[in-house]
């Protein structure tokens, strides 16, 4: 058995054996609480979501209509070759749906979100996801591990409202491989009643900007040259080098430096109102508006929870997500960064929203132009 195979079967039996104390502690759990009966759930109403690729996300209502539903999701892992900056470097990224992040899902609190999970026979490594959102079985992580030319389907109950981050854990040392190769996204559960400003006013907003900070530790060659592989798994040993130095080479939003700027910059007009959804999988990050705030935000990503007000910057910890509501007041282009200045401008972890209408000299004017001094 090649040591390939061996990590494959430990971390298979380890997946399993947590998987087994997760059921277990369930069964047990359902003599605690009221659960939906299979036949119940079988008699919800379904729909299919269709997923978009980020910084975009699905159709859904603000507010739910009518009682629970299943919403039926479908996920195939892509493991691609990408570029991820201006220079040329690149990664063998693994990927749900090609995108990375993964595609948002979004459904309310106690609907059923159910995951068809494919690994196409063309992938060379095996792959699961954990749902943050989740309770039970490594937030599904346990019960969704599928080799190459296998799917799954796992449903699960959103219990808590949210946004939370998902991602790959097959075990081992190949979850943070994973997770810095691209392979985590977010997912958002709705109150039934939609959102809430610290009053418990209705809170809604015209769009929602979802991004996806991604760190990448792309190994170098003995001229210091980022290295390029033949196939995904390739840099496994070099990488995992310089991930152990916790210092990145790359953060970037969305997937590559620059993925959210010139004619791919996100786009609102004044009086628009966005929701800002932000996941780092890995790392902490400090979003902040140049040129606007955050209205409301809810930084540790609990809808539950009473929103701050009127933020400069706020806290997103690493393996969260975390949402920011703003009403855009001036025309003009703002960026959205991570705070930690080196990250953005050095990195590559920036964005810029272009926002269209009329200019208000009552919130800013240039009283007096550039001239010599006198």
């Amino acid at each position: 058995m090649s040591k390939m195979d061996e990590m494959k079967l430990s971390r298979r039996t380890l997946m399993g054996a947590a998987a087994a104390t997760a059921l277990t502690a369930g069964v047990i759990g359902k003599i605690a609480m009221t659960s939906a009966t299979a036949a119940e759930i079988k008699d919800l109403p379904r729909v299919k979501q269709k997923m978009v690729a980020p910084p975009f996300v699905p159709e859904h209502d603000q507010v739910a209509v009518g009682g629970p539903k299943v919403v039926e999701i479908r996920f195939e892992i892509e493991e691609k070759k990408m570029v991820i900056d201006g220079d040329g470097t690149e990664i063998w990224a693994l990927t749900f749906n090609g995108s990375v992040p993964g595609p948002m899902a979004i459904v309310h609190e106690g609907d059923y979100l159910e995951l068809t999970l494919v690994n196409p026979q063309s992938n060379m490594m095996e792959h699961n996801i954990d749902f943050h959102a989740a309770t039970g079985a490594l937030g599904g992580a346990g019960l969704t591990m599928v080799q190459p030319g296998e799917e799954v389907v796992l449903r699960f109950k959103a219990t808590r409202t949210g946004v939370f981050v998902y991602h790959c854990a097959p075990g081992g040392a190949m979850i943070p491989y994973h997770v810095v190769h691209g392979m985590n996204g977010a997912i958002m559960v709705l109150p039934r009643d939609g959102l809430k400003d610290p009053k418990g006013n209705p809170v809604k907003y015209d769009k929602v900007f979802y991004v996806g900070e991604q760190d990448y530790y792309i190994p170098k060659d003995g001229d210091g040259n980022y290295k390029k592989y033949e196939s995904p798994g390739d840099d496994f040993g070099d990488a995992l080098e310089v991930m152990k130095g916790l210092v990145p080479t790359h953060v970037v939003f969305n997937g590559a430096a620059g993925a959210l700027t010139g004619e791919a910059a996100l786009t609102a007009k004044v009086g628009e109102t966005a929701l800002f959804i932000h996941a780092q999988a890995n790392r902490d990050s400090r979003p902040h508006l140049i040129g606007g705030h955050g209205d409301y935000v809810w930084e540790t990503g609990s809808f539950d929870d009473v929103p701050a007000t009127n933020l400069e910057t706020w806290f997103i910890r690493g393996g969260s997500a975390g949402a920011a509501i703003y009403t855009f007041h001036q025309p003009g282009v703002y960026v959205y960064l991570n705070h930690n200045l080196i990250t953005a401008v050095m990195l590559g972890a920036a964005a810029h929203v272009i926002v269209e209408g009329e200019w208000d000299d009552d919130l800013m004017m240039q009283v007096k132009e550039p001239t010599a001094i006198a």
